[in-house]
This record gives structure tokens, sequence and C-alpha cells, in this order.
């Protein structure tokens, strides 16, 4: 197969929730890697889309190869994923490279293991579209907020007590049940929490959306009292009630940790782990799935009974949610978030301004690189001729594969790049 380096051209999804025109990172890519390209200014420019998946395949910008996308030329040359990867998951690029630029909150869901993905698949095909499971994982570009996974009790506990509202939804015996259960017994924990979140997201329509407005109203004339509504996290629960105004989601925030992370730090969202992205650039990689099974903060369709029975209930505090980058021993300017499922590795390449070439190694594995700073030109055996990279700039790289690259820019590089290291 031949050539086997080439520039993609990827898709954009202008989701509702997405970041508007420029303060999108999605628009500000787009419009450094393709000067052609026009941002309008009042439009949600949400996802970049760098793969095959059959909603968004990326087409190929390359003379030889026309008119294809980068789905069709991999059936054409499976060699091109690496002998592992192709026999492994059957011929296909196993991932779905992304950016997302979030404004508002991005719903309350979890995705499901491969076992439970295919009974769901089988029952509802409609909703769940596939048999695959879809593990993430999210690279902060800018600061980044999302919830990930159950709070330590004691917090929960803390807004039970702090919270009237949310008290009322649970009932007194699922909250005392939880408030009484033993830091010694982590299954007794786990059944607790179970009890008391189902019940909130099983509650009656009108029973939550009054408690709701009694819970938003006391906050708002907390906050113009001056008072601290911390003791409620009145700021994050005012923000998402007016995105989304009566929504059971807006009481999660009560049970799931707020993980904030500055750029390069990272979340791993594995199976049934509750979370939701609410604001921020990232980075996303992901399994090659649509499962995704929502409760909240969504148009979308919703499946709380599915949700609440998929979940893993094992209280943690923020700071665990942070899934840590390893420096590579060969490469001191490639760091891995090498996550534990064989669908997906991420590098993050930072090259300094003193060094003006630079190897990106081959490796046994198809990957798509996306460049998110500084210009260089890139070389390769495999290219048709000299690449110019830039802000912006993807190229999709074969198997056993390299890039030289002769850095232009005052300020080094920082890429990113999407593999398969089984």
């Amino acid at each position: 197969f031949s050539p086997a380096v080439f520039p993609l051209s990827c898709v954009v999804q202008n989701y509702s929730w997405g970041k508007v025109g420029l303060e999108s990172e999605v628009a500000k890519l787009l419009s450094s890697g393709d000067p052609l390209v026009q941002i309008e200014p009042d439009r949600p420019y949400a996802e970049l889309w760098m793969g095959t998946h059959p909603r968004g395949d990326a087409i190929i910008r390359d003379n030889r190869i026309p008119q294809k996308t980068l789905g069709q030329w991999i059936a054409d040359n499976p060699a091109c994923l690496g002998t592992k990867v192709k026999d492994t998951f059957q011929g296909c690029l196993p991932f779905l490279f992304k950016v997302l630029s979030v404004n508002t909150a991005l719903s309350v869901q979890a995705h499901p293991n491969k076992e439970l993905a295919a009974k769901l698949h089988a029952q509802f095909p409609e909703h769940y579209p596939d048999a695959n499971h879809k593990p993430e994982m999210a690279i902060a570009l800018t600061p980044f907020e999302g919830l990930c996974g159950f709070r330590p009790v004691e917090e929960i506990v803390s807004f039970l007590q702090n919270v009237p509202e949310l008290r009322v939804l649970i009932g007194e015996v699922a909250a005392e049940q939880l408030e009484r259960s033993g830091s010694d017994d982590p299954r007794g924990v786990s059944a607790a929490l179970r009890v008391c979140f189902t019940r909130l997201m099983k509650s009656e329509k009108k029973f939550f959306v009054d408690q709701l407005n009694v819970l938003v109203k006391r906050i708002t004339q907390e906050v113009e009292e001056g008072k601290d509504t911390s003791g409620s996290n009145g700021e994050l629960l005012l923000r998402l009630h007016s995105q989304y105004p009566g929504d059971i989601g807006c009481f999660t925030i009560y049970f799931l940790n707020l993980v904030r992370l500055e750029p390069g730090e990272a979340m791993f969202l594995g199976a049934n782990e509750p979370h939701a992205y609410l604001y921020g650039d990232c980075v996303e990689c992901m399994a090659c799935s649509d499962n995704t099974v929502r409760a909240g903060l969504t148009p979308k369709f919703i499946d709380v009974l599915t949700l609440c029975e998929m979940l893993n209930y094992t209280p943690a505090p923020s700071t665990s949610k942070i899934f840590p980058a390893v420096q590579s021993q060969l490469d001191p300017s490639v760091y891995l978030y090498d996550p534990p499922v064989p669908d997906f590795t991420i590098m993050r390449i930072e090259i300094p301004a003193s060094v003006k070439l630079y190897l990106i190694s081959a490796i046994d594995s198809a990957s798509i690189l996306l460049v998110i700073q500084g210009t260089a030109v890139g070389t390769s055996t495999a290219a048709a001729s000299e690449m110019s990279l830039c802000r912006g700039s993807v190229l999709f790289i074969s198997a056993n594969e390299s890039i030289s690259l002769h850095l232009s820019s005052p300020d080094g590089m920082l890429l990113f790049r999407a593999c398969c290291l089984l």
C-alpha cells in the first residue's frame, strides 16, 4: 500500500452545546489549518471528528488518492493498520479522535461495557446502534470542567444535610441509610448510594421540578444577599439550571465529583462511570461506538432505569479521576496516556523551541496526528511531497511509517497523536 502518509480534511459537528465562532477551539483549528474556511461568528463549533465514523469519515487530501474517504482507503489497504490492530479489530480503525469545545453542559451519561452494549443493541437498536463498548478519554486544551464518578460519601452526606430540597427527593429512610453506612463496609456504602441516586433519578417530574424551583429560588436569594452558597453548590446549580431549567440532571452535582482539569490533564471514562462535560476545550479519543446511556442535562433520549442499574457506585475523591500521563523513556518529548482498554492510546508531543529537527517515530499502529501549536515542514518516504504543517493540520500515518519534522516556529510545537498500542 502506498502512499501511506497524507493530510486529512476532517468533519465538524455543529451541536447546540458547542462554543460559538472563534470562541471555539474547533473553529480556531479549522481556520488556522485551512485559510479558505470561513468561520460564522454565531454558529456553534462543537466537535471536530478525525477518523472513519460513518457519520463523519475524514476526506483524504492527496492528489494521488482522488475522491476517497479515510474509511474507504483503509478498507482497501487494511495492512496500513498494523498487523495486530488489523487482526484484533477486523480491519477497521478502532478509535475516533476528536476535539471538543463545550459551552453548555453535555448530558449526564455513562457508557456500557461490551456485554451490556450487546444486550442493549439487541433490545433497543434504535437507541443503541451497535454492540461495542465506548470508553473515552478527554485531555484538556484549556481549563476544563466535568462531572466524573461518585463523590466521597461524606461530601454527599453534607449536601443531604445542607440541601433540604435534595433530601426531600431522596426520602428520609434512604438518606439516613447513607449517613449510617460505614467506610469499613464498601459494599454497604455502594448499596446505600445506589438507593439514594436511583430514588433521585426516578422521582416523578412534577415532584422534582417543584423542589428544583424551590432550591433555585432559595439560592438566588442567598446570592442576592451576599451569602456563601458553597454548602449548596450554588454557583454550579444556578449555571446548570439556566442551561437546562427543570432538568433532574441539575441535582446530580450533589452526587458526582466536579473535576477541573488544567491543560494537559486528562479524565478517563471507562464503562459504567457516570460523567458529564460542563465547559472547556479538549481532545478526546474513544472506541468506535455510539452507545451512550443518558439521564439528564440533554434533550436526547434518556434511559434512567438502565443508567441507574449499570453505574459503578464506588465513591472516590475528584483527584482520583485525573488520569496521569507518563513521560516516554525513549523520547522525553512524548507523554503517554495509556488507558486500560485496547482500543486507543494518546500521545502528547511537546517539542521544545531548541529542537529544529524532530522525528515522529514509526509504531506498529495506524495513527492520526493533530497539530495544536507550531509550524513545520514534514517529510516522509511514504508521503507524496513535503507537507506544510501548522495549527489545525491533521495527518494520517500508516503503521510503521515515520515523519521528519523541520520546525520553523520559534516556540516549538504541541501535537497529539492517537494510535492503538496492543
